[in-house]
């Protein structure tokens, strides 16, 4: 397989309805937001539903949440040793771990060993945090998370009706909202962890999929929608622009249309004059 033979900068464009994108668990798990009231969801959510559903493509992951684990290792430190063998410092077990794990070679990782310290690969894809296009409105339900459990007793922890004491929650959730986020993958980091074009290629296919089978209480079917996936392959490995340039190249406004998109698809916007973009629609 090719390692990455070119600078690749993406955008993604997607609609929160009637759901809670991000919860924030220092906050009572409301919304994240800013102090202006912009919506915010981080970049590991993020990385999290595409490690997700890469492995929907049968893709070895290593960093796997409890609700969406593919084998019976109950810890990373586990995985590893069992997969690859004992973590230790040498440059051997971080090319193993890079060829073994899709995640590792794309986004790096920390790996700690016994003697305190800890191995750190550094991967080529970044991805940013989203952000809203406008301040978002957080809706706040009071709702009952718990039925009657306990039998009517004196000295227990239920009240007079034999209802758990603790039986009533709040939902946080936001009515609508249009999101981006920006990523890059960088050929040069590609080398070291032998990211290769085919890699590219799948985070590609899942981008425009990536709400699909992540949906909860929080997130009901339907409430999460990728809307567009704007990608842009330079002609070299250094890239023709930095993705700064790219990325700030992009005009949304706040229904997520692509103000500029004619422009784009045909590469004639001035700040990135020849770099052309694939407009990919959410699935």
């Amino acid at each position: 397989m090719t390692l990455l033979s070119k600078k690749i900068d993406f955008v993604v464009i997607f609609k929160v309805k009637s759901a809670n994108p991000n919860g924030d668990p220092l906050n009572e798990n409301m919304p994240r937001t800013l102090a202006d009231g912009i919506g915010e969801v981080t970049d590991v959510c993020i990385k999290r539903k595409i490690r997700n559903r890469l492995l929907d493509m049968n893709k070895d992951i290593f960093v796997q949440s409890d609700d969406y684990k593919k084998d019976k290792y109950s810890s990373l430190q586990e995985r590893a040793n069992e997969e690859i063998g004992k973590i230790s410092e040498t440059s051997d077990f971080s090319t193993k771990a890079c060829e073994k794990w899709m995640d590792v070679r794309a986004f790096g990782q920390v790996f700690a060993y016994e003697k305190g310290s800890s191995i750190g690969i550094r991967g080529p894809v970044t991805i940013r945090t989203a952000f809203s296009k406008e301040p978002i409105i957080v809706i706040s339900d009071q709702i009952t998370k718990s039925v009657n459990s306990k039998s009517n007793k004196k000295g227990n922890d239920s009240d007079d009706e034999g209802m758990a004491s603790d039986r009533m929650g709040m939902k946080h959730w936001i009515r609508e909202a249009i999101y981006v986020f920006y990523g890059a993958m960088n050929p040069q980091l590609a080398e070291k962890t032998a990211f290769t074009d085919e890699d590219a290629k799948d985070i590609k296919d899942v981008l425009p999929k990536l709400f699909e089978k992540d949906a909860s209480s929080a997130r009901p079917e339907g409430s999460m929608e990728i809307l567009k996936v704007i990608w842009f392959e330079h002609n070299s490995p250094a890239g023709q622009y930095s993705s700064a340039k790219v990325h700030s190249s992009i005009k949304i406004d706040n229904s997520g249309n692509i103000e500029n998109e004619k422009d784009l698809e045909n590469g004639t916007v001035e700040s990135i004059k020849g770099l052309k973009a694939e407009i990919i629609q959410g699935w």
